[in-house]
């Protein structure tokens, strides 16, 4: 294996983690990283050598990500979520209602302010290559992420701990302890 797969490789968990907070689905968010795998590997020739690999790598996920979206739009959806609730399992753990609500929560924020929130928070990119992979400015992207913050805080019922001295709820014990 060459220097570039071993780069490209080394990304993996970091694409799928991102990718899953995509699709919601571990199982959607494995076929998503490897179709992006595909066309890395088809268009291997157009990285630049010396520019960011990881923000390339990001970009063609999220690339990946909204064809795929413009093509499921003609598919039927569960609109009333019945087939959905008919797969779900009651949480049997706090941690998991928690987390659960913040999935909630995720999914009332815009999207734009939910990519730019994943893709440095949880996918750890830096505001300057979230900026790239975007396609917009820092300081947009920093605007995004304050936005989110504040909605989610909003949404989930937890004070501004820059404000109030500490996070009300359940902010203890959140899977969110990072945003």
């Amino acid at each position: 294996m060459d220097k570039f797969m071993r780069d490209v490789t080394a990304y993996i968990p970091q694409l799928r983690g991102y990718a899953a907070s995509l699709t919601g689905s571990l199982a959607d968010a494995d076929d998503l990283v490897q179709e992006m795998l595909l066309r890395v590997c088809r268009h291997r020739s157009q990285f630049q050598e010396g520019t960011n690999l990881r923000a390339w790598l990001h970009t063609i996920l999220r690339n990946v990500f909204y064809s795929r979206l413009r093509r499921e739009r003609s598919m039927v959806q569960d609109v009333e979520g019945r087939h959905a609730a008919q797969l779900g399992q009651a949480p049997d753990q706090e941690w998991r209602l928690r987390f659960g609500e913040l999935l909630q929560a995720l999914d009332k924020i815009t999207p734009e302010q939910r990519e730019a929130l994943i893709l440095v928070v949880v996918s750890g990119l830096s505001y300057e290559e979230a900026a790239e992979v975007c396609g917009c400015a820092v300081g947009t992207i920093k605007s995004r992420i304050n936005r989110a913050r504040d909605r989610l805080a909003t949404l989930l019922d937890i004070a501004d701990s820059r404000s109030h001295g500490g996070r009300a709820g359940w902010a203890d014990h959140r899977p969110t302890a990072y945003l």
